[in-house]
């Protein structure tokens, strides 16, 4: 039975941005060319390895490159099988597996087998993926993707080309932003996109995730950085500017207040952190590379890039390698502590201790 096109139209309203827009070629991956160019040779060259381990963290395009990998060498969806280790993680799943690996492919030179999360495997399942990768049939190529290569066994490591994906960086997040909210028919300020950017934590899915929070919510396809603020519960950005002109003045008792008002606006204090963090790095930055201004005032609004400049000329700002030390201390023990705001006002009261 054919689809309406209304249906059809409705799907496509609803497609998720970072599955429209996952990569389908090698020349649409971003971020991570150190890898395509090794993949890219191995085809070339015809020296293709019986397994790959891709590690790294979430939503930096493991599995997007393992399918576009698998397509390029010649596997067709009916040779492509990808498992979810966190849903099969059992022996008894890996022995299935392990049976179904010795049977020839329908229709192409390669049976694939994509492993998403390997690290979730059970040790006896680990045990019996191993015996598979020590011995496995010429048609059969294993591509496991791991957010936590840490907890592989060495034995399973060892067995595989491994390959560490970066997080893309701040710029990349940024244009991706920007290009997928113009072909979606929407324009966002440089602040709005890189605001969106920030809050995807390195994370191309999560970023585009984000972005569709926010233009699901535009009624004109205006994006402005105030509606990101909203939407995402993110903290205003004079808010966070508040918080760093006090630690950069050593007023101590305005960043303690600029910490409780974002407390008191329900913000998560994580993130409040997060965009501190990422000002009082652009601020040092500035101060000790002034040759890198051109590539700070690419990542910030215009506002935003002369309260950092003005920061950085202040010859008695406390803004350095201590005060960013304290507080990178103080993010790493607020989803830990049962005040969130309590490691920051810590922080501030060491930082301010000789002011």
């Amino acid at each position: 039975m054919q689809k309406s096109t209304s249906n059809t139209t409705q799907k496509s309203v609803h497609t998720a941005l970072y599955r429209k827009y996952r990569p389908q070629s090698f020349k649409d991956v971003e971020g991570q060319d150190h890898i395509i160019k090794v993949l890219e040779g191995s085809i070339e060259a015809g020296n293709i390895a019986h397994a790959y381990l891709f590690s790294g963290g979430r939503g930096t395009g493991k599995t997007s490159i393992a399918r576009i990998f698998a397509k390029e060498l010649g596997c067709t969806p009916n040779d492509l099988y990808e498992i979810d280790a966190a849903s099969n993680r059992g022996i008894d799943d890996i022995r299935e597996l392990r049976d179904a690996v010795g049977t020839l492919p329908f229709e192409s030179p390669y049976k694939v087998y994509i492993i998403d999360e390997v690290h979730m495997l059970t040790k006896e399942a680990f045990n019996a993926l191993l015996k598979t990768l020590e011995e496995p049939p010429a048609h059969a190529l294993f591509m496991l993707a791991t957010t936590e290569k840490e907890k592989l066994p060495d034995t399973v490591i060892s067995r595989c080309q491994t390959f560490s994906f970066k997080k893309p960086t701040q710029k990349i997040l940024k244009d991706l932003v920007i290009n997928v909210a113009k072909k979606e028919g929407y324009t966002l300020e440089a602040g709005a996109a890189e605001l969106v950017a920030l809050l995807g934590d390195g994370s191309f899915r999560d970023t585009l995730g984000m972005l569709q929070k926010v233009i699901s919510s535009s009624t004109d396809k205006k994006i402005t950085l105030e509606e990101v603020e909203v939407v995402t519960g993110a903290p205003k950005g004079t808010l966070v500017n508040e918080f760093v002109g006090a630690v950069s003045a050593g007023n101590k008792e305005g960043a303690l207040v600029a910490v409780h008002n974002a407390a008191a606006a329900n913000i998560d204090i994580k993130v409040f952190l997060k965009l501190v963090l990422e000002k009082m790095r652009f601020v040092l930055l500035y101060k000790n590379a002034p040759a890198m201004s051109a590539v700070i005032a690419e990542e910030l609004s215009p506002d935003d890039f002369e309260f950092i400049k003005t920061l950085a000329g202040e010859k008695e700002s406390k803004i350095g390698s201590a005060s960013l030390s304290e507080l990178l201390g103080a993010y790493n023990e607020v989803g830990r502590s049962a005040v969130p705001e309590l490691p920051v006002e810590v922080a501030v009261v060491r930082l301010m201790a000789g002011v």
